[in-house]
């Protein structure tokens, strides 16, 4: 406020002089307290600091959790692969090996290495004149006809009753 001095005071008491500045009161200040107040303070202090602490610390334990799950699927992930590439790789070598094996019993095949084979491995020897045999067959037939009549159709009743018992007497 600006101050004015050359006015007239009416009034007997005298004029109150106002500061250049009012003094704001501190909001950190502490209150005044008794050492009650100061102990439950300091207990609830320490204990919304301890649960704050076990809620960090159980955060940090989730996370390191799903971090190390993570990485243990992606070391399953690793060894499936190289299992599924040496396999592939066995499976090529197997295929090379089953085509070199076929183009070998192929070349093998042919009558000379067979012979050869024969006469070596198992003694065998080409059939002289003399070691032949010849057997005549008969040109007949070695089929016999059946020998029994078939009775294509049966009478029934009296009459075929009276037929059997004259086929009998015949």
């Amino acid at each position: 406020m600006p101050r004015n001095f050359n006015k007239y005071q009416y009034e007997t008491s005298p004029r109150k002089l106002e500061p250049e500045y009012t003094p704001m009161k501190n909001p950190y200040k502490a209150k005044k307290t008794t050492t009650r107040n100061l102990k439950k303070d300091s207990n609830n202090k320490s204990k919304q600091l301890k649960k704050q602490q076990n809620k960090i610390v159980k955060y940090l334990l989730v996370g390191f959790a799903i971090i190390f799950g993570i990485c243990y699927r992606n070391s399953q992930i690793d060894e499936n692969f190289a299992k599924m590439q040496n396999l592939k790789q066995e499976v090529a070598d197997v295929e090379k090996q089953n085509t070199q094996l076929e183009i070998s019993i192929e070349k093998g095949l042919n009558l000379n290495n067979l012979e050869q084979e024969a006469k070596e491995k198992l003694g065998m020897q080409k059939l002289n004149s003399k070691q032949t045999i010849y057997v005549t067959l008969p040109k007949s037939d070695y089929i016999e006809p059946a020998t029994e009549d078939l009775i294509i159709e049966q009478e029934t009743g009296i009459k075929g009753i009276i037929n059997t018992i004259i086929n009998l007497f015949k």
